[in-house]
């Protein structure tokens, strides 16, 4: 489908979506989502794709929903229709079998934070501002912002950031460990194809399968955990890409991953 409010670059194995509504930092619409959707099955089911990084065009990264489209007065059957439709990708970034990065270019906020606790690393500009305002209206961050949030920076850092409805900068927001690196704006998208580069070095099977395990294993006991952990590894273990890195290993050269 032809992309208005989103664009989608692919090269070099790393594809790049960037939000493209900065008159409204950012803030997405069911006609963006749906884009967001169609471009993430492309970045899916290509094999060449081994990195995705998520950014925003302007000054803010996101600020979660458009209020002319997300509003609070319809009934409530429609609002979990229409809260589904945002989950839906959130999910899906969270269960992409390929690592994602958030390029944190701005003000990122609300659902856009919740978007961005989706992705596995977080790079903010340091002018960046992080926080759910949303108790301020009366509500609560109902889309990963309670539930993402707690299992990422722990339970008190998350009950103040989320309770007050204050906003915090990218120190901050280092410091509590929302966030992987802090550099200058415009840093923010090199720092992340430098991440992206790094990651892309590593087997493509074993990244992919490390992240399904590490999230899964939140939700589940030790036991499983472990046993989780020992059926990816005996899958990954009959794999050329395993048996390449063996071989590397053991001839002191770098591997040459095949994603197979």
């Amino acid at each position: 489908m032809p992309f208005e409010k989103i664009a989608l670059d692919v090269s070099g194995g790393i594809a790049i979506v960037t939000f493209r509504n900065p008159e409204k930092l950012n803030a997405w619409d069911g006609q963006m989502l749906q884009e967001l959707k169609a471009a993430w099955k492309n970045i899916a089911r290509d094999d060449q794709v081994r990195v995705a990084i998520l950014t925003g065009e302007g000054r803010a990264f996101s600020v979660g929903a458009d209020l002319n489209w997300f509003t609070p007065d319809v009934p409530t059957h429609q609002f979990r229709i229409q809260a589904i439709e945002a989950h839906d990708f959130f999910d899906a970034v969270e269960n992409l079998e390929k690592p994602v990065i958030a390029a944190i270019n701005g003000t990122c906020v609300g659902g856009g934070l919740e978007l961005a606790l989706s992705c596995d690393l977080r790079i903010a500009c340091d002018t960046a501002r992080f926080g759910f305002p949303e108790v301020n209206a009366g509500i609560i961050p109902g889309s990963g912002g309670c539930s993402r949030l707690a299992r990422l920076v722990g339970v008190g850092a998350a009950k103040e950031l989320v309770m007050t409805g204050e906003l915090i900068g990218a120190a901050e927001a280092k410091e509590m460990r929302l966030v992987n690196a802090v550099v200058p704006t415009d840093q923010v998208l090199p720092k992340a194809k430098e991440f992206a580069a790094k990651l892309m070095k590593r087997g493509p099977l074993a990244v992919g399968m490390a992240k399904q395990i590490i999230n899964t294993a939140l939700s589940v006991d030790a036991a499983t955990g472990r046993a989780l952990e020992r059926l990816g590894q005996s899958i990954l273990l009959t794999t050329a890409d395993a048996q390449e890195g063996f071989r590397a290993f053991r001839e002191k050269r770098p591997p040459k991953f095949s994603g197979r």
